[in-house]
């Protein structure tokens, strides 16, 4: 498995711990965090654009399938405001690879990883094309007006979801 941080920034060398500020983590204890080949869609975006973000997992039933995945070679998808499309094509990305071997699961689901140490990344990728990179990993990419309607539907699915950046969305009409 490989394990990454994501990150508009190019010239990243060392990674400190640094305190959370999730309500649900000890906000005492600095963490590196990291994101698992499988969830990294979930990152190929603009830092703060906001996104629900959701794939197949082991438990999802054939009509959750049906119902909110559109492609038959697709088993992501990727939803963002119509409002941050013009910025994800102007948007560069890096992605920090880490070795696993310093990080511990944090949220399976999420694909979240870990480490109360400094992490040193063991290699740099750049992604220049965020809509392309998100295609080659066979992501579907959706493109609304308002977030809302899927960020309520999805949480009731058998889906595995992430939403990220939601206090940057379109205000709830």
């Amino acid at each position: 498995m490989r394990i990454y941080h994501v990150s508009e920034e190019s010239d990243i060398t060392v990674f400190h711990p640094r305190l959370p500020d999730r309500l649900d983590l000890n906000p005492e204890k600095g963490l590196v965090w990291a994101i698992n080949d499988i969830c990294l869609p979930n990152f190929l975006t603009p830092r703060n654009c906001p996104r629900v973000c959701y794939h197949i997992g082991a438990d999802t039933t054939e009509q959750d399938k049906q119902d909110y995945i559109t492609s038959a070679s697709c088993g992501h998808v990727v939803v963002i405001e119509s409002k941050w499309f013009e910025t994800m094509k102007n948007t560069k990305l890096y992605l920090y690879e880490f070795d696993i071997q310093g990080f511990t699961l944090q949220d399976q689901n999420a694909g979240y990883y870990t480490s109360e140490t400094t992490q040193y990344p063991i290699a740099k990728f750049e992604v220049a094309n965020l809509y392309e990179e998100l295609f080659k990993r066979n992501v579907e990419l959706r493109v609304v007006d308002s977030l809302w309607n899927i960020y309520d539907e999805i949480q009731k699915t058998t889906l595995n979801w992430s939403m990220c950046r939601m206090r940057f969305a379109q205000p709830k009409k």
